[in-house]
């Protein structure tokens, strides 16, 4: 049985690692803490649900109007929010608490058009496949090899293409960078694009399994941030480790204690790595002069 439950929390974990690593694209690069990007994950399932379910498109072209019409909000909010507001100096409480006003109208609207209770994407049960005693469903594949092509592209793309040598490099030194030559505004739109893809895939594959409702994007940006942390700060690569850990480690509170405790083992975890190991498993330590 326990064996059930680990595949469960790494299919969770795979999942948080999506949503992390669209966070951490625009905190690693910019260090605007995003809180806006819990209402950019939440639309991403309001789009598929009216693509899919009101106006009757396939699924697959659902999806890609969904991710479409999320990376178009995501890029909104930098637009509208931030850019103004770094070009005006603001200090980054400034830029986070109109992060969080951002989030709260979106999630507003939202639940205005669409009501507060939750919607069912795919009313029907998900077919199963069977390795000897564990039980996996059609969906839990989809979303664990979806999440898995995505991450080895990315990565891929991070290393080898230009681009990624520019996030690279802006994320280590933007004055540098820009005086370099990279239009570096430009390159942070792209950035905030990018990380509305990942956070539209993950809300997607969710919303089509359990469904969404106008709340969801919160509970979930929260344990990306607990994943980030405990990965590291600065690395892409370490949120996906994060990810994969909380995913694990909430799937075993259920298993030996009650699902209740999740929450409260997870920011414990994150007590207890910014007490002893604030640099995160990937991070390195800094000397600030």
């Amino acid at each position: 049985m326990i064996w059930q439950f680990l595949v469960n929390g790494l299919i969770t974990g795979m999942i948080y690692g999506l949503v992390a690593l669209g966070f951490a694209i625009v905190y690693n690069t910019t260090r605007i803490f995003h809180i806006a990007y819990a209402a950019v994950y939440m639309v991403a399932g309001y789009f598929l649900l009216y693509f899919f379910r009101t106006v009757g498109l396939p699924l697959y072209l659902g999806v890609l109007l969904a991710i479409a019409g999320t990376i178009a909000v995501g890029l909104a909010t930098e637009v509208l929010v931030y850019s103004p507001l770094v070009r005006r100096n603001s200090s980054s409480n400034v830029i986070m608490v109109s992060s969080i006003g951002a989030m709260i109208i979106i999630i507003n609207v939202v639940a205005m058009l669409f009501g507060n209770e939750t919607k069912i994407l795919n009313p029907g049960i998900s077919g199963t496949i069977s390795f000897g005693t564990l039980l996996v469903t059609h969906t839990q594949l989809f979303q664990f090899f979806s999440a898995l092509i995505i991450f080895v592209l990315f990565f891929l793309f991070l290393k080898y293409s230009q681009f990624g040598i520019k996030t690279r490099a802006y994320r280590d030194d933007p004055v540098l960078s820009e005086v370099m030559g990279t239009n570096t505004l430009r390159l942070k739109r792209t950035l905030f694009m990018l990380s509305s893809f990942f956070a539209a895939v993950a809300s997607c594959l969710i919303a089509y399994d359990v469904g969404m409702n106008p709340y969801v994007g919160m509970p979930i940006l929260l344990n990306a941030v607990v994943a980030l942390i405990i990965g590291g700060v600065g690395r892409f690569e370490a949120p996906v480790l994060g990810g994969l850990i909380i995913g694990i480690l909430q799937s075993f509170v259920v298993y030996f204690a009650s699902a209740r405790w999740q929450d409260a083992v997870t920011f414990s975890l994150l007590i207890i790595f910014l007490l002893l190991r604030p640099q995160g498993i990937l991070g390195e330590k800094t000397r600030t002069v």
